[in-house]
């Protein structure tokens, strides 16, 4: 999906959830990018933003994190300024893994979770892990150059049952 033709210059990913009922452990979801180089669109990834605030090269930016889900609005947002990454990465890949700190949880266990990602204010792609509830994380969608330069996105929901750190290495694999 491109705007005008022109595609996607900036893109930007956000997640909430509802906090864990009083007494449990609280549910902590975060939001990961792969950036990989457009020779090799599967391999692994050229950068990985997760858990930390920014890519090395400043294209994808972390603003906010949650480690509860409390608070009103979004509880994580990620921008990813698309035109500003070099010409050698291809494709960049948004996923939403859980922390398994406190033992194995799933998408159905936590409540109200809800990815979103916009161009703009134009919606592009949205998800509530009902397609994938005994996942631990998920590839929510997926930026691609194509041969004119322009970025265009297209939805990818595939579930992964594992931790954050392999997921983030394999999210983005064939």
């Amino acid at each position: 999906m491109s705007v005008f033709g022109k595609g996607i210059d900036k893109a930007e990913v956000r997640l909430k959830w509802d906090p864990a009922p009083f007494g449990t452990d609280p549910h902590d979801l975060d939001l990961i990018v792969a950036v990989h180089a457009a020779a090799d669109p599967h391999g692994a990834p050229v950068q990985l933003v997760h858990f930390g605030r920014r890519s090395p090269d400043g294209t994808v930016t972390l603003n906010r994190d949650s480690p509860d889900g409390k608070g009103l609005g979004w509880d994580e947002v990620m921008t990813v300024e698309l035109s500003r990454m070099a010409e050698a990465n291809g494709r960049v890949v948004v996923g939403v893994a859980i922390q398994q700190a406190d033992g194995r949880r799933t998408f159905a266990e936590v409540v109200g979770p809800r990815v979103q990602i916009l161009n703009g204010y134009e919606v592009l792609g949205e998800e509530d892990f009902t397609t994938v509830p005994t996942a631990t994380a998920a590839t929510v969608g997926e930026f691609t150059r194509n041969a004119a330069g322009l970025w265009t996105f297209r939805p990818l929901v595939r579930g992964f049952d594992t931790d954050g750190e392999t997921f983030a290495e394999t999210m983005g694999s064939a």
